[in-house]
């Protein structure tokens, strides 16, 4: 198996952000058909370098950067995407651009603490308050917390049910799919090619909608067996689920970690909801978003290093062999 490339990402608005090491890209096709690039430092929202080796604390810390980082890029991406090729953009004096940084910083810091609480509030509260009605019908606590646990996988599976079916969400889906074909190519060992970027899997372990989804059942794991110790002060219980929240997300990340890294049996298998999932959140892309796709990689990650490839060389995809052999075929997040 060859090693994880590491290299993450996200679908924007007409684009992908992809991201590598300490720096991220963000590629967006504009109106006029050209691919917008920019590249980014990416700093943490820890200055603490060593929480990076510390398990558990390192998934809560990657999954608010994740959340800073993916805001940003959509953000940025809309400026582009939906740009007026007939008014360029105004230069800004040096006094503007601070103004113009702190609001933005006011302003992703508010972002971010909204997705959190609406998320939260979503998944973990609202079937909380919902299975609390059987509690006041006098429905056993064993039972509530079942109910509990059904009510949040039905919420989540419906959620992302809707917005699969939202026409500009599946625009998104599909450079979600280009995203996840671009670094599968690169771990198949295949050049970086539109061909063989399009004939890569759009599936991958590592997958964020994945972490989603592992979110939900560790939750669930995790709230049977705090229902089962009988707490029965109503705000003792709330405030054991939003607490135990960071702890599940870090468990959850430990997991994608390792199933990103790993084929082994067991892992694979725990592994293949998440990867089912994707079906729903991902869409074939088309040619030119492969372009964008690649653009994004090349920008952030020298991926002929990575396979051991000399710096020219010709194009290679999927051999009939491998085909006909069914050769596992690495996906990206």
């Amino acid at each position: 198996m060859q090693k994880s490339s590491n290299i993450g990402g996200q679908a924007v608005m007409e684009g992908i952000m992809m991201r590598s090491g300490d720096t991220y890209s963000i590629g967006v096709r504009k109106p006029d058909g050209e691919i917008e690039l920019t590249v980014r430092p990416y700093r943490s929202v820890c200055p603490w370098k060593g929480a990076a080796k510390v398990p558990i604390l390192r998934g809560v810390i990657s999954f608010i950067d994740s959340m800073v980082v993916g805001i940003s890029s959509l953000t940025w991406s809309a400026e582009f995407a939906v740009e007026d090729e007939e008014e360029p953009r105004k230069e800004k004096s040096e006094a503007e651009a601070k103004k113009e940084k702190r609001t933005w910083d006011i302003a992703m810091a508010g972002t971010v603490v909204f997705a959190i609480a609406f998320s939260v509030g979503l998944f973990i509260l609202l079937p909380y308050f919902l299975a609390g009605l059987l509690r006041g019908a006098g429905v056993p606590e064993v039972w509530v917390t079942v109910a509990e646990a059904l009510l949040r996988v039905a919420i989540f599976l419906l959620y992302m049910l809707l917005i699969s079916r939202m026409k500009d969400i599946q625009r998104v889906f599909a450079y979600h799919g280009a995203e996840h074909k671009c670094i599968n190519c690169v771990e198949n060992g295949w050049d970086l090619t539109v061909e063989n970027v399009l004939r890569s899997s759009r599936r991958h372990k590592r997958c964020g909608t994945s972490f989603l989804l592992l979110v939900i059942v560790i939750s669930v794991i995790c709230f049977f067996f705090v229902g089962l110790l009988g707490i029965r002060t109503p705000l003792l219980r709330l405030l054991t689920r939003i607490l135990l929240v960071p702890l599940i997300a870090g468990i959850a990340f430990e997991f994608l970690r390792l199933a990103g890294s790993s084929d082994n049996p067991v892992v694979c298998t725990l592994a293949k909801p998440g990867l089912a999932l994707q079906g729903l959140v991902t869409r074939e892309p088309d040619a030119k978003m492969a372009e964008v796709a690649i653009a994004a990689v090349n920008a952030v990650f020298d991926w002929r290093a990575y396979q051991g490839k000399a710096p020219a060389g010709t194009e290679a995809g999927p051999t009939q062999k491998e085909e006909q052999d069914g050769v596992p075929r690495r996906e990206a997040v």
